[in-house]
């Protein structure tokens, strides 16, 4: 039996369900886990199944097409025994980079690190410590748009499914955003926009904040607007020091993203406008 996870949305209407579960069990399918949610605001339906199936995924896709049109689906399927693709971007903070290779290697991610691509040198021993490439690709506003091509190319040599904003502290072009729209994760602390620029836990603590946080996002041509997927915050008091806040901070910005990357390499995420519906 191949296992299988099928998302689709569509307009909310009755017979989605019962369809999608009749075409599965007239191919001797097994339903496994299905979660389902109707926006009442949109009047769109959204659903998450996963399931084992006798039938090649390339009959299922032809199959599928059928059901498509006549439910009006936009639909994906995918293979539960391919990891995802992916490739890591990074500048000169290493945490989250760190924390991404670790679980990745530890299995706790069904993802495949291809390669790292920084604007800096800094971690090239580390992406040589798991036998990852390194790609050293300065970035400056003469030759961001050389640099981005270059970027690209990598993506495309890799087969990356998934393109991680692991702290890389770059602006992105908007043909950029567009080129990877709904594969990009980017991950920042909660005080934007009231915190900006290249200190925002030195700000933050000397408004005597009490709660941070971070937010992981899809990657837009807005910056720090995509659809977002996840969020926490941990308190903080006036005992604690910026470093304190800055560890706090790093910690709760690695969690996120490796929810968020989890998540997503999972097929859990829908994207609906603005926002995102994720079948935990």
């Amino acid at each position: 039996m191949n296992a299988y996870i099928l998302n689709l949305s569509c307009k909310d209407k009755p017979g989605i369900v019962h369809g999608v579960s009749g075409f599965l069990l007239e191919r001797a399918g097994n339903i496994e886990e299905a979660a389902q949610y109707n926006d009442p605001d949109t009047g769109l339906f959204f659903m998450r199944v996963q399931f084992t199936c006798p039938q090649s995924v390339q009959a299922l896709n032809t199959e599928l097409q059928t059901l498509a049109q006549r439910l009006a689906l936009q639909w994906a399927l995918h293979e539960t025994s391919k990891v995802m693709p992916t490739v890591l971007m990074v500048s000169k903070e290493g945490h989250c980079l760190n924390d991404l290779l670790f679980r990745t290697q530890s299995g706790l991610l069904p993802i495949e690190i291809k390669a790292i691509i920084s604007n800096h040198r800094d971690f090239y021993q580390l992406a040589a410590s798991y036998n990852i490439p390194f790609h050293h690709i300065p970035v400056s506003a003469s030759t961001k748009e050389q640099a981005e091509a270059k970027q690209i190319e990598i993506f495309e040599q890799e087969g990356a499914q998934l393109v991680i904003l692991a702290r890389y502290m770059q602006i992105l072009s908007n043909s950029m955003c567009q080129h990877l729209s709904g594969r990009a994760i980017n991950i920042h602390h909660s005080f934007l926009p009231s915190f900006k620029g290249a200190k925002p836990y030195y700000q933050a603590h000397d408004r005597g904040v009490k709660l941070i946080g971070a937010t992981a996002h899809y990657v837009t041509a807005d910056l720090d607007e995509g659809p977002i997927i996840e969020q926490d915050v941990a308190r903080v008091d006036h005992s604690k020091t910026v470093d304190d806040l800055t560890t706090m901070g790093r910690d709760t910005e690695s969690q996120v993203l490796a929810r968020a990357v989890k998540w997503h390499s999972e097929h859990r995420i829908l994207i609906n406008g603005h926002k995102t519906v994720i079948f935990k």
